[in-house]
């Protein structure tokens, strides 16, 4: 199994799949990756390892995105500082913390605080939102989307109270980056930022676009071999979708098909990870989030922020679920998880590694 040509079947254990692609070789990845004929196989198999190690619970997290502002001015970005057709906010800490009470009601027990780069919010501000968080909701996960930061920030944030960070490294090719972002931005930067966030003591999580411009499976395989360097412990991926006021507003979008292909590899890769079913993906497809279940995601995130700037929080064209109230985004989310066979769960929902047998 060495190469494109070879048929590649792992037998009918699906644990012998994860030991599989543990090793992989880039040769067998790449047929994974461009061949129909292994999906039903992999999804079957995605599916039956997020059983054995999650079970049928599905984790929610309240997304609170706060700020629309960015320093950045990456090519695919709806919020990217050059776009001036946004409407820009920020929310007040009291205004966070309305948005975290109004979750707990609800039973969210982890918020994610993302925005765009907004250097408005210094750490001593961030901080003190963070701390004010954590006083309040002991027993909650404080995850931070903040973009890249120095090492003394991140450390300020998490000895204030965060516990997760999420930073997606949107390719881990550096040719295919520098076509992606503008020559100030680096992805060594980028990767760097992941590793500190690590050695300070955060639960990190990475993740990549699917089917963004002049990506081919070569670029997604650096993207496996970089997570499998990484080791984080969430993965977010989503297809790419353009916005109209980007310089890659005529570009074709990423599809369903291989979005769920990704995940499934994915799950199959590090079948501990936490997994989320993006609204990007439930964007381009009425179904898109429930059949991100049912190839290995396990994390939904409804949006817990307030109705008047879900609209302005927009990275992509025809964004999903905005204007909505948070019990109204999380009873339709519950409904749809439920009946695609699963079920929410209201804990953290810590990830589960597992030492795998040879």
């Amino acid at each position: 199994m060495s190469s494109i040509d070879s048929s590649i079947n792992y037998g009918t254990d699906s644990m012998a799949w994860v030991r599989a692609l543990s090793h992989a070789s880039d040769a067998e990845l790449y047929a994974l990756i461009q061949t129909p004929m292994y999906d039903a196989m992999l999804f079957r198999h995605a599916d039956a390892v997020r059983r054995i190690y999650y079970g049928t619970d599905v984790y929610i997290r309240g997304l609170i995105e706060f700020t629309n502002y960015c320093r950045n001015d990456c090519y695919y970005c709806g919020i990217r500082r050059s776009n001036g057709m946004v409407h820009r906010y920020r929310l007040t800490k009291a205004e966070i913390l309305t948005c975290c009470k109004d979750g707990y009601a609800l039973g969210f027990r982890t918020f994610v605080l993302q925005g765009g780069e907004d250097m408005a919010y210094t750490d001593k501000t961030l901080c003190e939102i963070v701390s004010t968080i954590r006083e309040h909701f002991p027993n909650c996960t404080i995850t931070l989307s903040l973009g890249e930061r120095t090492r003394e920030s991140y450390r300020l944030l998490y000895r204030a109270g965060a516990n997760r960070y999420l930073l997606r490294h949107e390719t881990a090719d550096d040719a295919h980056y520098r076509r992606l972002h503008p020559k100030e931005m680096s992805l060594a930067h980028r990767k760097s930022c992941l590793f500190q966030l690590k050695e300070i003591g955060y639960q990190v999580g990475a993740g990549f676009l699917v089917g963004s411009p002049f990506q081919t499976a070569k670029e997604l395989v650096s993207d496996l071999r970089f997570l499998q360097q990484l080791q984080p412990d969430m993965i977010g991926i989503g297809p790419f979708i353009p916005h109209s006021n980007t310089p890659f507003r005529d570009y074709s979008g990423g599809s369903l098909i291989l979005t769920l292909r990704m995940l499934a590899i994915l799950r199959l890769m590090f079948p501990y990870v936490l997994l989320p079913a993006t609204t990007a993906l439930g964007t381009i497809h009425p179904q898109g989030r429930e059949l991100g279940l049912k190839v290995g995601a396990n994390v939904v995130m409804p949006n817990l922020s307030p109705t008047g700037v879900q609209r302005k929080y927009e990275l992509y064209d025809n964004k999903i679920c905005t204007g909505e109230e948070s019990a109204q985004c999380r009873s339709c989310l519950e409904q749809r998880v439920e009946a695609a066979g699963y079920h929410v769960v209201t804990d953290v929902g810590d990830m589960r590694r597992r030492k795998l047998t040879k």
